[in-house]
Parts: C-alpha cells; sequence; structure tokens
C-alpha cells in the first residue's frame, strides 16, 4: 500500500494474543456485480483485500499447510463465488468472503475491502470494507489499546 491511500494496513498479527496475519492483496478479479441495468450487461473489474486473524494455536505447526489458515484455499474459494452469478451488492461479496473466512477453524476475524474498479473516471476505486468475528470463538483480548 502506499502512503497517498486513506487507510493504513491493518496490524492484526500479535504474539501477545496468539494471533497470526494472513492476508491477500490486491486479488482482482471480473464480475457480474451490481444493481443498474448497465452493470448487469457484462463484467466489472474488481478487486478484493482481506486480513484474517488466526488463532496461531498452542503446538507448533510443525511446516505442516494442514495446521494453518491456507491463503490459497481463501482464493480457490474467493473466485469459487465471483464465478457463481450475478451478485448485486458487493456489500454482499463482502459477506460472502468474510463468511469464508471465518468457516476456518483457526480463523477469529476477517477484514474485507471490496472495490469496483472502473465505476468513476475520476476515482481509482469505490468499494466497501467490513469486518467480521467469529462467532462462539474467544476474541483475543488487545494488548493496551490495540485492536483485533
Amino acid at each position: 500500500m502506499t502512503k497517498n491511500q486513506v487507510i493504513e494496513t491493518l496490524k492484526i498479527a500479535d504474539a501477545g494474543t496468539g494471533i497470526r496475519h494472513v492476508f491477500v492483496r490486491d486479488l482482482e478479479l471480473t464480475c457480474i456485480i451490481g444493481v443498474h441495468a448497465h452493470e448487469k450487461r457484462g463484467p466489472q473489474r474488481i478487486r478484493i483485500n482481506l486480513d484474517v486473524g488466526a488463532l496461531e494455536g498452542d503446538a507448533p505447526h510443525a511446516d505442516q499447510l494442514g495446521n494453518v489458515l491456507c491463503y490459497e484455499d481463501l482464493v480457490v474459494r474467493i473466485r469459487a463465488i465471483v464465478a457463481d452469478g450475478t451478485i448485486n451488492l458487493i456489500e454482499t461479496l463482502a459477506e460472502r468472503v468474510a463468511e469464508i473466512c471465518l468457516q476456518h477453524p483457526l480463523a477469529r476475524s476477517a477484514r474485507v475491502r471490496v472495490e469496483k474498479l472502473d465505476v468513476f473516471t475520476d476515482a481509482r476505486s469505490v468499494g466497501v470494507e467490513i469486518e467480521r468475528f467469529a462467532a462462539n470463538r474467544p476474541r483475543p483480548k488487545p494488548e493496551h489499546g490495540k485492536t483485533v
């Protein structure tokens, strides 16, 4: 991310709470998304960024992919959601992405940003960002005013 962007990179990784930061940056896809007739005629470019707070766990990951939250699995599942059909709202897409992130048993939080890239000629992008927490799992306790 550049210094010109309004939103700074979120600090999620925290040894004190045992949280690892798993992220995907600038995933550009095309999809049919929008409520207007012109948006339903053809695909639009979108960009997805996500930040997932994943529990590190008590046992070492033993250099085994099955012991961590895999960003490749997230990307494959996001591509499937986008390819599945027409979505009216980017808010709906963001919620679906957050849901798949939080399905992993190690996931505690998910921050998802979805941007449409070609809506206005005088704006780089427009979009939405959401943050969700896993239900029925303890949230990490922040240290001295930090947010997780």
